[in-house]
């Protein structure tokens, strides 16, 4: 794609402007919507490729690709009365907004394919899952990171919703720093020290010859440290509480 357009200029709408400008390869042209004013028109002062439209109509209009990156509860006063070809590649970002109902929205014949970049694809270093298949989708998140399709659009909300952990994962960490700070650790110490803990854990996650519960028992020793803090903390009871979170996330998500 030579022309892409994005509608909704937030985290994730500059994650993959960004990825696109500064990633090896041609550069596209690449339009933004108003929404977002002041993201856009920093990113369209940073690359001489990224232009900011008058409305997001004439992105679509512009674009062989759009991309929708809206935030879901402003969809319907985003996208409503929006024209768009049925030869244009519509790829939908945007966290429990089926394909059917983007239809209905849109009114179009045109291709609809859902994905959910991470933040990631900014540094191109991150797997977009997507779903339906398309070349032309597989083409763009390919060159920020790489491509995992969904079978289907119930597998497609399944990764929605472990998606929606990130920050719960953060949290914790920061828990961890504030603890330490609790006691007697200066904070910038403790931080340090918890995300280093982090990213070599990081790294041992990279070594897909183990399984996640393999890697698990491999950080433990039996009665060690490690494992009374699981086994004290992270109860059955703590387990079947986050399954039933992520359940209820994606009847939502659905």
């Amino acid at each position: 794609m030579k022309r892409i357009g994005v509608i909704g200029v937030g985290e994730i709408g500059r994650a993959i402007v960004t990825g696109l400008c500064e990633g090896p390869g041609e550069r596209p042209e690449v339009y933004l919507s108003p929404r977002g004013a002041r993201a856009a028109a920093e990113l369209s002062k940073r690359y001489e490729d990224v232009h900011v439209c008058a409305s997001n109509q004439e992105v679509v209009d512009r674009s062989e690709l759009v991309v929708i990156a809206v935030r879901p509860p402003d969809r319907h006063e985003a996208l409503a009365g929006l024209r768009v070809d049925d030869d244009t590649i519509v790829v939908n970002v945007m966290a429990g907004v089926s394909v059917e109902e983007l239809r209905k929205i849109l009114d179009t014949g045109a291709p609809l394919v859902r994905a959910i970049p991470l933040p990631a694809v900014r540094e191109r270093d991150s797997v977009t899952v997507t779903w339906p298949a398309h070349p032309a989708t597989d083409a763009l998140f390919g060159r920020l990171g790489g491509v995992l399709a969904a079978e289907d659009e119930a597998a497609f909300n399944v990764f929605s919703a472990l998606t929606a952990t990130l920050t719960t994962q953060l949290s914790y960490l920061a828990t961890l720093s504030t603890w330490a700070t609790g006691h007697g650790v200066p904070p910038e110490v403790a931080e340090g020290y918890v995300r280093g803990l982090f990213q070599e854990l990081g790294r041992a996650l990279g070594d897909e010859s183990r399984s996640l519960a393999r890697l698990a028992a491999d950080h433990e020793t039996p009665n060690g440290s490690n494992e009374r803090v699981r086994t004290t903390w992270f109860t059955p009871a703590r387990s079947e509480a986050l399954a039933e979170t992520l359940d209820d996330l994606l009847d939502r998500l659905t």
